[in-house]
Parts: C-alpha cells; structure tokens; sequence
C-alpha cells in the first residue's frame, strides 16, 4: 500500500509541474477553449455558493467540528486529523505553487474578479484533497452501506460541482483545475506512504 501510494504521488507530482510548466509558456491549449466557453456563466448563483465551500468561513468551521471528533471518538481520531492534515497542505501548498508559477487569472470573469494567480486551482486542491478524501473515508469504513454509500456519493458530487463552479464563474481554466487535482492526489497519496497510521482502517466505532 505504501510502495503504491508513493508511485502515485511521484506520478502526479511529475505531472502536476508539467502541465504547470506547459500552460505557463504556452497558455491554454485551444482545444479546452470551447468546453471553457460552453461552462461559463451557467447557474452562477449556485456556482458561488458552492464556491464558498471552499472559503475559510466554511472551511475553519469543518476543521474545529473534526477535531472535535478526533478528540471524542478515538476510532475516527486519525481519519479526522489526517483529514485536517491534508486540507491545510492542499490549501497551503496551491497558494504555495500559485505564486510559483503566476499564472494570470482569466478575464472573463462571472460575478467576482480574482486577482491571485490562476494554477494550480485551490478550490480543485481542496475538492479532492478533503472532500473527495472523505467520500473514499466514509466509504472505506465500517459504517452501515447505505448510509456511507449516500454520504459517499454527496461528497463525490459535491468535489465535482466544486470544480465546475470555478469554470462556471469564469476563475479558472481547465488546466487549474486539473493541476489543483494532480496537486492534492500527490500530497495524500506522499502523506499515505510517509504516515504509519492506517487512515482507512475500518472504524468500530459510528461518527
């Protein structure tokens, strides 16, 4: 498991900065541009709310509530803190490499215009890095199946239609969003091979 975990990490750190390199000498390739143009501006109201989700107004709340749980309920100590973990790397680390490569924001923004740098998108970062980490958590664990396959299955829509509403308000290309996602699956799949905890070990006991 953790010889697997650090391949996947090498793979998608390598391909997190090639892309990063390619779409910071030679911008976005022109055949995205169509898909780019065919998700601007649709439903932009429920695009910013979930937007929002990945703001600190909603982020820090999330964070107190799992510590919490790490501190009451031992059997999801170490899924909660790993989670907390990898949600400041993966927000951290984009900002971090935001700056690293300067890539300019897109100009033809929807309700607000975003000024940081545009790759690698840390709303895709914090989609996959801490959402979509809780939908294979809750799915790996001894919850019962229907509810933890629900529960799954919404945090997986949910990091989707993250990412989309980022293209939707026209506040990042494609390629950020991918770049967010090759991000934050190096940084799990890098904390999985180093960690020596077994963060999806079946807990025994219910959230």
């Amino acid at each position: 498991m953790r010889i697997v975990a650090a391949v996947i990490a090498a793979i998608a750190f390598a391909a997190f900065f090639a892309l990063g390199w390619q779409v910071t000498r030679n911008g976005e390739p022109p055949v995205l541009a169509g898909w780019e143009l065919a998700l601007q501006g649709h439903s932009a109201l429920i695009a910013w709310w979930l937007t929002w989700s990945c703001y600190p107004y909603v982020l820090a709340p999330l964070a107190v509530a799992l510590l919490v749980v790490a501190w009451r309920v031992p059997a999801w100590r170490a899924r909660s803190l790993f989670s907390v973990a990898m949600l400041l790397v993966c927000w951290q680390g984009a900002d971090f490499f935001q700056h690293y490569f300067m890539r300019p924001r897109r100009l033809d923004w929807v309700v607000k215009h975003e000024t940081a740098f545009s790759y690698p998108s840390s709303h895709a970062a914090i989609a996959v890095g801490f959402y979509l980490l809780w939908a294979v958590m809750l799915y790996t664990s001894g919850l019962p199946r229907r509810p933890r396959t629900i529960a799954a299955g919404g945090l997986v829509v949910l990091a989707a239609a993250i990412c989309w509403s980022r293209l939707a308000l026209g506040a990042h290309y494609l390629t950020d969003e991918a770049g967010g996602a090759l991000l934050a699956t190096a940084v799990v799949a890098a904390a999985l091979a180093i960690v020596p905890v077994k963060v999806f070990a079946s807990p025994t006991a219910p959230l």
